[in-house]
């Protein structure tokens, strides 16, 4: 389920994009505010961010440059009521992957969008890396060279999350809900099983003490 980032200050439209959105099959979060949404874009995992240019607190296109900037590696689609060819140029010169001008029709937000997320997967290189270990998406495959061994689909998800916040403290409900997309998960054993699943594995493979229990609150992963 790609998550997505509407940052819009129309209320009306906001509302019916997340609703939309979602009843397209997308995990959607939508603020009103520039300030609110550069926190967000920063802070959580997104797949896209749907950008307006004129915002209260904080412009777009100052958001844009400062994403940009600093690595946001997600596609960026803006939708702003400047239409011009001018303003089209500077968003996409800004470092927007489209730019979609109000009004717009349903239609074609949605295939923007599928666009955006294609070209976001087709970049997606198959191999993460944290420390001594790689992780390989598309072949399930947990390697510290030479060795490597196969994880199931829910272990290869767990890892990824983790080496994405490699050195970060990652919260059980946050596992919960990122990983699993069920927050009711953190009131089992469900996740430590997997995290022990997951340590007898890097065991396996010959890198042991990767994943530590951080008392009380969730894992930190070393890289």
């Amino acid at each position: 389920m790609p998550r997505i980032l509407i940052v819009e200050d129309e209320d009306k439209l906001r509302r019916a994009l997340q609703r939309g959105l979602t009843d397209e099959g997308y995990d959607v979060t939508a603020v009103e505010d520039g300030e609110l949404g550069l926190a967000f874009a920063v802070e959580e995992p997104f797949d896209c961010l749907i950008l307006d240019l004129m915002l209260p607190g904080r412009d777009g296109a100052e958001i844009l440059a400062t994403l940009r900037a600093g690595g946001f590696p997600g596609p960026i689609l803006i939708l702003s009521a400047r239409g011009g060819v001018e303003d089209r140029v500077r968003g996409l010169d800004l470092g927007a992957d489209d730019y979609l001008a109000k009004p717009f029709a349903w239609s074609e937000l949605l295939a923007r969008l599928r666009s955006c997320l294609r070209r976001r997967t087709a970049g997606e290189a198959s191999l993460l890396r944290a420390g001594r270990i790689d992780l390989d998406r598309v072949r399930r495959r947990l390697i510290c060279d030479p060795r490597e061994v196969e994880l199931t689909i829910r272990e290869c998800e767990l890892l990824e999350y983790l080496i994405r916040r490699v050195d970060q403290v990652v919260g059980r409900e946050e596992l919960a809900r990122e990983v699993w997309g069920d927050p009711i998960v953190v009131r089992t054993k469900v996740i430590d099983v997997f995290v022990n699943y997951l340590r007898k594995k890097l065991d396996k493979v010959g890198a042991p003490g990767v994943i530590h229990t951080v008392r009380g609150v969730g894992y930190l992963l070393k890289g």
